[in-house]
């Protein structure tokens, strides 16, 4: 099998990595800005060349001797895109925005490096934003640097992950091959079948199982949970316990017999099926269908951060799969 290199760009905690290092992709080099994230990284990843840097900081000349002369065949990453509140407003683009400097910089790298492919992962709502205006602009960024693009929003549980989670993925070709996108698998896996083998705790309880520790909630918020069935939600609450703003799905409990809700950066509010705690950050690393071997780094709620920003490894891996057919061509 052919040992394809990738570089990855906006790492985190490596769940992309991952999904492309089970495929046997070769990694060059990774970069990410946020110290937390990248002690994980470094501690899962220990081989890699992983650069803790503002990634607008590293030169031109610096990005090609890390690739060392090395034939980069794919560059992945999610760069984070916020400003989506300007575009479409009196004629101004995605791109002007300030906020979205960062897709620009991993634009920058992909023309550095002149990968055969690229792909780069961001939120479902790009897809539609101004009515397609802003999935076309940055197409259209990819094009004038020479690659065909195509973009595709993704669930990740139609690809064996035990969660509804829809991204927007972009791929793009340097030549006339066909653009790849994974297949499906028809098998939906569900949150007790993820996190059921984790051993019971209470509220501010502590396992041996590593990352595996219950945040300590107060007698308020564990009055509250007692009230959620596991298909109710804040309605349930008495009005007098009950929180009156705030978002809709937050106090409701996991779905033992379905796939998660989307994990985010803070899943506090969102109750086990059927313990009386928010779930574990190794329980929401199996959601996202990380190994109870890779271990998360830093404090809890980077550690919980690290978890709902990642690309989940078997969905990346799905996608190493498709790269890896169109880089045999």
């Amino acid at each position: 099998m052919n040992k394809y290199t990738y570089v990855d760009l906006f790492s985190g905690a490596g769940g992309f990595s991952l999904g492309f290092e089970q495929e046997n992709f070769k990694n060059v080099f990774s970069n990410d800005y946020d110290e937390q994230f990248c002690k994980t990284y470094t501690h899962n990843f220990p081989q890699h060349i992983l650069i803790n840097e503002d990634i607008a900081k590293i030169s031109a000349n610096k990005i090609k001797s890390l690739a060392n002369n090395n034939k980069i065949d794919v560059v992945i990453g999610g760069p984070p895109c916020q400003g989506f509140s300007i575009a479409g407003n009196i004629g101004r683009k995605f791109t002007d925005d300030p906020r979205n400097h960062l897709f620009k910089e991993f634009a920058r790298v992909v023309k550095i490096l002149k990968p055969t492919v690229f792909v780069m992962e961001n939120v479902a709502r790009l897809y539609t934003h101004n009515k397609g205006v802003t999935r076309d602009e940055i197409i259209s960024t990819f094009n004038k640097i020479g690659y065909k693009v195509e973009a595709s929003v993704l669930d990740s549980s139609e690809f064996g992950v035990p969660q509804v989670r829809n991204r927007v993925f972009f791929i793009g070709v340097k030549d006339d091959r066909l653009i790849k996108f994974p297949s499906k698998n028809s098998e939906r896996k569900t949150v007790e079948m993820a996190i059921s083998k984790y051993p019971k705790l209470k509220s501010g309880g502590k396992s041996k199982v590593p990352n595996h520790n219950a945040m300590n909630h107060t007698p308020q918020m564990l009055n509250k949970m007692e009230y959620v069935s596991e298909y109710g939600n804040r309605d349930e609450i008495p009005k007098k316990y009950r929180p009156t703003s705030g978002d809709v799905r937050k106090y409701i409990r996991y779905k033992k017999r379905e796939p998660s809700i989307t994990v985010t950066g803070d899943m506090r509010k969102v109750f086990h099926y059927s313990q009386n705690r928010a779930l574990t950050v190794r329980e929401l690393a199996a959601i996202q269908t990380f190994p109870d071997n890779f271990i998360f780094q830093g404090n809890s709620i980077s550690q919980q951060m690290q978890v709902g920003n990642a690309v989940p490894p078997m969905l990346a891996r799905h996608i190493a799969k498709a790269v890896r057919q169109m880089l045999n061509g």
